[in-house]
């Protein structure tokens, strides 16, 4: 029995590599894109005709997506910005993340969750604030209901995540359902995984009406947590991402390693392992970590010994101007100093080679 999958396992880097797409999803770039629904459209190369269809049909929406992408690309910046890849994009690819996404890593995994995440946080945002004609607040929650705490009103406004999910998967996964490869399987398993994420973090926030504060009447509503909330769940379900391999009909996946728990919707899932990131490599889409800032008394990633990958690092001297002798004035001020303050910054060597390395 071990033998089919096996099979699949060994010439799954290979079905990958003549199935992955050329660029990676290429709505990440709408936001470059101008305010004209029309040139927005027809200019972001790559769209399916579904997504080109809801765009045209949703010009708004897209503006809210567009300006969105800039939000969720630096939450993913904000988690990696310890470690070797740190999610930068590279300005002369216009897949936003280059080469490196079109492997099946982790991290791969991680930027769909949290991009498909970010969909989903913008537009339900955009409603809630009256900026979209197809959404307001979420019209379900009316009337009274009960908590823990006794009875409530809903009022406010509660934010319309149901439809900011349903819109993120029409539009998000339509490339990918035009696909029947396993990395399109990958990519909506993801998806809904960061989808998903954001609705976890719905909380409910109420206002007291009464007497001195009393609580005799509640108004509560639905809300968003903050985007970080959902960047650092993925995060820690990035760390925990599980290794799949296709199941021997082509409609799902097993994991790779038998020790390992079946993955569930809310698990980030990948095919191929990662690249060390260490030197600057076109194939893989790594720009390495020559000249990055590591932490010379560090014990984790951003070790000056780790992200350097044992290359060493060199040493300057930099000022630089902060506050100091700061006193408090009544009332009501703090006013301070400007000093120049001197400090050793530590960035990581290059190898010998500085080229791009190509495979042998």
């Amino acid at each position: 029995m071990n033998a089919p999958l096996g099979g699949i396992w060994l010439g799954l880097p290979l079905l990958l590599t003549w199935l992955s797409p050329e660029v990676s999803s290429s709505w990440w770039y709408m936001r470059a894109t101008g305010d004209s629904s029309r040139v927005m459209c027809d200019n972001v190369p790559g769209l399916v005709s579904r997504q080109r269809q809801l765009c045209h049909r949703h010009p708004d929406v897209m503006r809210a997506i567009g300006l969105g992408v800039a939000e969720w690309t630096a939450e993913c910046q904000y988690q990696f910005r310890q470690h070797r890849w740190n999610c930068n994009t590279l300005d002369r690819d216009h897949g936003l993340f280059g080469r490196v996404l079109l492997r099946s890593s982790r991290e791969s995994a991680f930027v769909y969750a949290i991009s498909s995440a970010g969909v989903v946080f913008a537009i339900t945002r955009a409603c809630s604030q009256g900026e979209l004609k197809s959404c307001s607040c979420d019209p379900k929650k009316k009337g009274t209901a009960k908590d823990s705490k006794g009875t409530f009103d809903w009022g406010g406004c509660s934010d319309n995540i149901d439809y900011g999910i349903k819109f993120a998967r029409a539009f998000v996964d339509a490339k990918e359902r035009k696909g029947k490869d396993a990395r399109a399987l990958m990519n909506l398993h993801n998806n809904r995984a960061g989808r998903k994420a954001v609705k976890r973090f719905l909380k409910q926030e109420c206002k007291c009406h009464g007497v001195s504060g009393s609580c005799t009447l509640r108004t509560c509503w639905l809300a968003m947590a903050d985007f970080r909330k959902t960047g650092d769940y993925l995060w820690r379900k990035y760390n925990g991402a599980i290794q799949v391999v296709m199941n021997q009909d082509g409609t799902g996946f097993t994991v790779a390693n038998k020790r390992f728990k079946k993955p569930t919707k809310n698990d980030l899932v990948y095919f191929e392992n990662s690249p060390d990131y260490c030197i600057r490599d076109r194939e893989a889409g790594s720009p390495g970590t020559a000249g990055r800032v590591c932490n010379l008394t560090s014990r984790g990633m951003d070790s000056c010994e780790v992200m350097c990958c044992g290359r060493g690092y060199d040493t300057s001297r930099v000022t630089r101007m902060t506050k100091c002798e700061c006193k408090f004035h009544w009332c009501c001020a703090v006013r301070c100093q400007d000093c120049l303050e001197a400090l050793d910054v530590h960035t990581c060597k290059a190898p010998k080679s500085a080229d791009w390395t190509t495979p042998t």
